[in-house]
């Protein structure tokens, strides 16, 4: 059976993910992704009233026009967990393809939101979920099959998808780290992909997350994040000023660390920010953690400043307000704040905590540093860096080679320098660039089995 891989997007940069496989006649296409920073270098973009050629112009959504040179028929779109940078292009493209998009519940929960709020495009490709451990046929001759494996990443109901071939097993492993106590759901399941790598013909190929390959050592279990911001928190608790949190909004397991910790140190914790109201709700009601009931979500910006004066009616001491803005977003409510643009008056010694890193990217970098500014104008003092990271350290990567024995490598979700630390490991493991290890481009085909 030939098997064939098309690198679309995220082999230039982190974003904008799509890889597909072709298996005999059966593709398989692995996430669809918006690239935000691309986005946001565009002043007032809405994303949703915008053609998909445009978007691609832009570079913020992958050029799919590789797939025309993939002789076969997509049986499946399967985005690997709630990530824009991996499901923010499926309501751009997935009506292009007859095929359903299989993914795990929160995530297909999250893909159904983005479907119903595009203005430009009607998406009818069926919704299939399916949980980690369940398997798929795909094609009619029964000799492919979808798997979803369990792993730990900083989003609840990730997954890392295999394609079973008659050729091998091809491990579509982007963003995940090795969680063995994380604070929701199951830690990953390294038994699994330990067996993967024995059974039948093995692993084909592995594609893989780059992102973290320069690091040294493992990842720290999001428990250790945990106990950070507990010290943190804790540390404020006879502090009966302003006390301000942010974090990544889709990081649920951040969020309720967050609100459980305002409550021990006798503060009301309230989500404010529509993308913060956006994935804890839609967590809370699929059942994936249970907040207390008299939590406040608030999206809508004239609901936020209702919060915001009720607050500082009552006394900003009694409250923790959690908002969006980690990373300097333009729009975002932190910004806002930072700005002056809301009731909530930051004043000398307010603290603010960020339980998140910069994503490393000039645009990123570029608005939080002017939101740090703003904040220290105000006289906010800044906690920075209370966060672990989603992926992989060098450590992990040498186990997950252990456990697959992969026959080829093809590193991801970074550029042409990126990789370059994860070309070194495997090296070090015997792979070799050209026979084995494969460093490609955007809109590339590889060719494995003939």
């Amino acid at each position: 059976m030939e098997i064939e891989i098309a690198t679309i997007g995220g082999y230039e940069e982190v974003g904008r993910q799509m890889t597909a496989v072709r298996a005999g006649d059966d593709v398989v296409i692995f996430d669809m992704g918006l690239n935000l920073s691309q986005v946001l270098i565009h002043d007032n973009v809405e994303t949703e009233r915008m053609h998909s050629l445009d978007l691609i112009d832009m570079g913020a959504i992958p050029d799919d026009r590789v797939m025309s040179d993939l002789e076969g028929d997509v049986k499946a779109i399967v985005p690997t967990h709630g990530h824009l940078d991996h499901i923010g292009a499926i309501s751009k493209l997935a009506h292009r393809y007859n095929a359903p998009v299989v993914a795990s519940p929160f995530t297909i929960e999250l893909v159904k939101q983005q479907i119903e709020g595009e203005q430009k495009f009607g998406v009818e490709n069926d919704l299939i979920k399916m949980d980690a451990g369940e398997t798929m046929s795909l094609g009619d001759s029964g000799k492919v099959e979808l798997e979803f494996v369990n792993v730990t990443h900083s989003i609840i109901d990730a997954i890392n998808p295999v394609l079973h071939t008659p050729e091998g097993a091809i491990v579509y492993g982007l963003d995940k780290r090795m969680d063995h106590t994380p604070v929701i759901g199951d830690p990953i399941d390294m038994e699994r992909f330990r067996e993967i790598g024995r059974e039948g013909e093995g692993v084909l190929c592995y594609i893989e997350d780059c992102t973290n390959a320069n690091k040294k050592g493992r990842t720290p279990s999001e428990n250790v994040a945990r106990e950070h911001l507990r010290d943190v928190l804790y540390s404020m608790e006879d502090y009966d000023g302003g006390i301000v949190a942010t974090t990544f909004s889709s990081h649920i397991a951040r969020v309720k660390s967050l609100v459980e910790f305002a409550d021990d140190i006798g503060r009301q914790p309230v989500l404010l920010g529509r993308s913060m109201e956006k994935y804890s709700g839609t967590a809370e009601r699929l059942d994936f953690i249970d907040f207390p009931s008299d939590l406040g979500m608030f999206g809508h910006r004239k609901s936020v400043d209702r919060t915001f004066k009720r607050i500082m009616n009552e006394g900003k001491g009694d409250y923790l307000p959690v908002v969006t803005g980690h990373q300097g977003e333009p729009r975002a409510m932190l910004t806002r704040m930072a700005r002056g643009e809301t009731p909530y008056e930051l004043e000398d010694g307010d603290k603010v905590v960020f339980s998140a890193r910069v994503i490393p990217e000039p645009t990123n970098e570029g608005q939080r540093y002017q939101a740090e500014k703003l904040l220290g104008m105000q006289g906010a003092r800044v906690y920075d860096d209370i966060h672990v990271s989603g992926h992989l350290n060098q450590e992990g990567h040498y186990e997950m080679l252990d456990a697959l024995q992969p026959q080829h490598v093809i590193p991801a979700h970074q550029d042409m320098s990126g990789f370059s630390s994860y070309v070194n490991l495997c090296e070090s493991e015997g792979y070799k660039m050209g026979r084995d290890l494969h460093v490609t481009r955007n809109g590339n085909l590889i060719q494995l089995v003939d």
